[in-house]
């Protein structure tokens, strides 16, 4: 068996806290079941983070959608948000939708902490190309999510199957060192790959299974006759050094050979720092642990009204909210949720303002239609532009 819960458990609160079942069987009992309104909130960021990518709600609303009576308001998937923003508003009777605040949070906490993650380390790769590697890093049940999360946060590919199907992409790899090991040759592994896989696939070889990477980039590239797309290094940190040193010494060879076409592709324990400092001399990267061991964002889902009464617990704002932005200077607010949006003025230009709000949910009934994943992508990279030029 596989250690990973089915939608079946998910559904029937099999993943959730056991308090909330207790909960539930206590207000049962007493024949209590209030409406409340909810909110997913942000309560921290990680280190140094100063923004996060909204991800996960997809999920929510197939777990959610049904529940009679239910209304679901939510930013947008890919939103860009920041500390002291909610994000998710939820209307109900408590009893109908209790049992599933673990999975929610669950859902909302890890995409968007990947999601996040990608984003940052795109932004540090600018124009160059980025591709998630982090499989082998993750229980094998939770692959798609965290390569479509990786995906809307920025990156250019992924190299699953199963994830690139969620991102309606193909997914993206060659070769792995252990192709060259069993036929004993890098070049001629590179010829039998070119023989048997698809010509709409890159060529790219693999150049540091065997030999020093230099030596062996110049003979790929003189004994491939059909001529080379790139060359990855994956070069362990064993025998690394300085990898930029490594770097530039292939490239200077490949070019004062004739061979300054040949992309150079370079993976293997990057992060942010490492990415930033290499996007020079590098054409593309491979990014696998630290993208699938992202920081979760640490979301409350907190109750914030009941039977239309202002109440939360300690720490915490009461009243339903949501965020406007103006539409002048796309400067953010936060205010109560039934404030009429066109009262309010922008606190910086006096501008109008305009709910980033969406219902998704009305009454168990979904209402929303999901975006296409690369449209998602689209939308991070306009609220960062947007972000960049507000700072």
């Amino acid at each position: 068996m596989f250690y990973s819960s089915s939608e079946k458990d998910i559904r029937k609160g099999n993943t959730s806290d056991i308090y909330f079942k207790r909960t539930a069987k206590i207000l049962k009992s007493l024949g209590n079941n209030p409406e409340v309104v909810m909110e997913v909130f942000l309560k921290a960021f990680p280190k140094d983070y100063q923004w996060g990518v909204y991800s996960g709600i997809s999920e929510c609303i197939s777990l959610l959608e049904g529940l009679k009576g239910l209304d679901i308001f939510s930013l947008p998937e890919g939103k860009v948000f920041d500390r002291g923003q909610p994000l998710m508003v939820l209307r109900g009777k408590y009893l109908d939708f209790s049992l599933y605040e673990t999975s929610i949070l669950g859902f909302l906490c890890h995409a968007s902490g990947i999601a996040t993650k990608a984003a940052r380390i795109k932004r540090c790769a600018g124009k160059r190309s980025v591709y998630n590697f982090g499989a082998r890093r993750a229980h094998p049940s939770i692959t798609p999510m965290i390569e479509r999360s990786a995906f809307i946060g920025g990156l250019d590919g992924v190299s699953t199957p199963a994830g690139a199907r969620l991102i309606g992409m193909d997914p993206v790899g060659t070769m792995p060192h252990a192709l060259i090991l069993i036929l004993g040759d890098t070049l001629q592994a590179l010829k039998a790959f070119d023989k048997v896989i698809e010509k709409d696939v890159p060529r790219i070889a693999l150049i540091d299974t065997l030999n020093d990477e230099k030596f062996e980039a110049i003979r790929i590239a003189e004994g491939f006759e059909k001529g080379l797309y790139g060359i990855r290094l994956d070069t362990p940190g064993s025998r690394r050094g300085n990898i930029r040193e490594i770097i530039e010494e292939v490239r200077w060879e490949l070019k004062i050979r004739g061979h300054q076409d040949i992309r150079i592709m370079l993976s293997g324990g990057l992060d942010e720092k490492d990415i930033f400092s290499l996007t020079d001399i590098v054409d593309a990267f491979g990014v696998g642990t630290s993208i699938s061991n992202a920081r979760v964002l640490d979301f409350s889902m907190d109750i914030v009204e009941i039977e239309g009464k202002k109440i939360s617990k300690r720490g915490k704002s009461s009243g339903a909210k949501k965020v406007i932005r103006c539409k002048k200077c796309a400067s953010e607010s936060t205010i109560l949720f039934r404030q009429d949006t066109g009262s309010v003025k922008c606190p910086d230009c006096g501008g109008d303002c305009e709910d980033l709000f969406i219902q998704m949910i009305s009454g168990g009934r979904l209402i929303y239609k999901e975006p296409d994943p690369k449209k998602i992508r689209d939308r991070v990279k306009e609220e960062l532009a947007i972000k960049d030029k507000n700072i």
